[in-house]
């Protein structure tokens, strides 16, 4: 799809339906997931790290995709490593608007489990930053080692949850929700054959798109002589971090916290190991060859997890306008950091 011809107040239309299609998705997949997880009793952070985070990372997905066809990895690899402190940014907009005066996020889900997500994230992110010192000679088979090392760890944090999902699980509280689920005022209407089909129908959505995003993207960036990393890592990133926030703020207000953090954790360390797929496709070293401000928003995302941990860990009932203590931290760091951001660029 070309939309170099496209009259720029078109284009902005087009980026803007995107936009607003990934956000309307996001609502009703959030739903139809909440019934699946239900009905096969999956866990609210299993759910979350699962099927939402890679159904929310669909724009991700194609926007890698696309780019690593064209070579265009400045903006593919910002996009990724943008979105995973954006995306841990999106908990203080749950905490605010999905959460409420109610009590913190943290201190609604601060599960063991989603502890171990947040230091399998954090385990991903620091491999990144070890494997851009890394040569970019260092290639096999069209990927570097890295890659993979990625994909298990992200794979074994998946296989670790789900087992304790599955341990922590209460036949009483699944029977509850069960019942809620069939309830004729229930957020989603209809069994599990139509919500799993809602989550087929907003995944193509999505995932479509995602793929307009890349490609007028692209075409901005080209237009109007923009940096790829700078609109990758802060626009285009929040562009595709909509799923993330209409789906945590749905799944807050079904009071399921867990899975509205999971969603975000899970993303995030989802983002990392489509870095495999960009290789193979593309054929090049990817993360050895990651500029300043990749690493840069690698680390800070980094930093911005380790305080959500620390805030599951205390889960503290103190709020400052109407978000918790970690919260308000993360929103004052992330301003920061964005702001030195301008110092390396």
């Amino acid at each position: 799809m070309d939309f170099t011809s496209i009259a720029n107040p078109f284009l902005f239309l087009l980026f803007a339906a995107a936009t607003a299609a990934i956000w309307i998705a996001g609502i009703r997949l959030t739903k139809a997931i909440d019934v699946i997880t239900i009905h096969f009793d999956l866990g609210e952070a299993f759910g979350g790290m699962v099927f939402l985070a890679i159904v929310t990372n669909l724009p991700e997905i194609a926007i890698t995709f696309m780019a690593a066809k064209h070579h265009a990895y400045d903006l593919a690899v910002s996009n990724l490593l943008g979105g995973v402190a954006i995306q841990t940014v999106v908990l203080v907009l749950i905490d605010v608007f999905g959460v409420g005066r109610s009590a913190p996020l943290t201190q609604k889900g601060h599960s063991s489990i989603l502890v171990l997500e947040g230091v399998a994230l954090i385990l991903i992110l620091t491999l990144v930053l070890m494997a851009k010192e890394f040569p970019s000679t260092f290639i096999f088979f069209r990927t570097t080692p890295f890659e993979w090392l990625i994909l298990f760890i992200w794979l074994g944090s998946i296989f670790v949850v789900a087992k304790r999902s599955r341990k922590a699980g209460d036949g009483k509280k699944h029977a509850q929700k069960m019942e809620e689920m069939r309830h004729p005022h229930a957020p989603f209407q209809g069994g599990p054959s139509l919500a799993i089909w809602t989550l087929i129908i907003g995944a193509i959505v999505t995932l479509l798109a995602g793929y307009v995003l890349e490609v007028a993207g692209e075409t901005m960036i080209s237009r109007f002589h923009m940096s790829g990393a700078l609109f990758g890592g802060t626009l285009l990133a929040l562009c595709t971090a909509l799923p993330e926030i209409s789906t945590g703020i749905a799944s807050a207000k079904l009071r399921n916290y867990n899975m509205a953090v999971s969603d975000i954790f899970g993303g995030n360390a989802f983002l990392p190991v489509l870095f495999l797929f960009a290789s193979l496709i593309g054929g090049d070293a990817i993360i050895p060859n990651l500029n300043p401000t990749d690493a840069y928003l690698t680390a800070l995302g980094i930093f911005l997890t380790g305080i959500y941990i620390i805030g599951m860990v205390l889960h503290s009932k103190k709020q400052i306008l109407r978000m918790g203590i970690d919260s308000f931290i993360v929103l004052i760091v992330y301003v920061l950091g964005l702001l030195g951001l301008g110092f390396i660029l």
